[in-house]
């Protein structure tokens, strides 16, 4: 996967580079690298505005190359992956200050689009689900109905490459705002191999 490096100096330039209140509106990535339209891409949002970097999935519209007499400035036209509202959202608020309350977390997160399975720990049934972001100590899952807080869970994820899934033991530990469907999961490890096969997952993700 292409990662383009967004970096934010201010809530002016943010609104410059994505003036839209939503994902239907494109943000314009500063970039001398050259990418094709079409091509699917991860933007990575570095702010000091920002408790994290923030990764988001979006598909190239255009490219164009710098006209330095002109002032125009290298870049790509990146339109914003329609089920990362969440994150868009959460760009504007903090970027404008609506939001300061913000925690920094301790690992980054990758936005992926993953079929995956879970159970409720204690229960036997699998229920069918997807996850839209992970990284070494947790995820985002896609939920029908919202789970209690630190509800124990096992995730099933296929791997890159894998021939069997990867149990994962998480607990639910947030919900997202003004979104009912969108749980936040904390992996629990017990032992530095459970580490291990974590970043190894991320990695294969981030490569595929």
């Amino acid at each position: 996967m292409v990662i383009l490096k967004l970096r934010v100096r201010s809530a002016d330039e943010w609104r410059e580079l994505a003036p839209g209140e939503t994902t239907a509106a494109p943000i314009f990535v500063p970039t001398t690298d050259p990418v094709e339209v079409g091509q699917s891409v991860i933007v990575e949002i570095a702010s000091q505005l920002l408790p994290n970097k923030v990764l988001i999935r979006g598909t190239v519209q255009a490219w164009r190359p710098a006209l330095p007499r002109m002032r125009v400035r290298a870049g790509a036209t990146i339109e914003i992956a329609s089920d990362e509202q969440v994150k868009l959202t959460f760009l504007n608020d903090v970027m404008s200050g609506k939001r300061t309350d913000v925690p920094r977390r301790k690992h980054h997160r990758l936005p992926v689009s993953l079929q995956v399975r879970y159970r409720v720990v204690g229960d036997a049934a699998f229920i069918d689900s997807d996850i839209t972001e992970i990284g070494v100590g947790g995820a985002l899952l896609s939920t029908t109905a919202p789970l209690a807080i630190d509800t124990e869970l096992l995730l099933e994820v296929m791997p890159p490459g894998a021939a069997a899934p990867l149990s994962i033991t998480c607990k639910v530990s947030y919900h997202v705002p003004n979104n009912t469907q969108a749980t936040g999961l904390r992996f629990v490890t017990r032992d530095s191999d459970g580490d291990r096969r974590l970043r190894e997952l991320v990695r294969r993700l981030r490569a595929s």
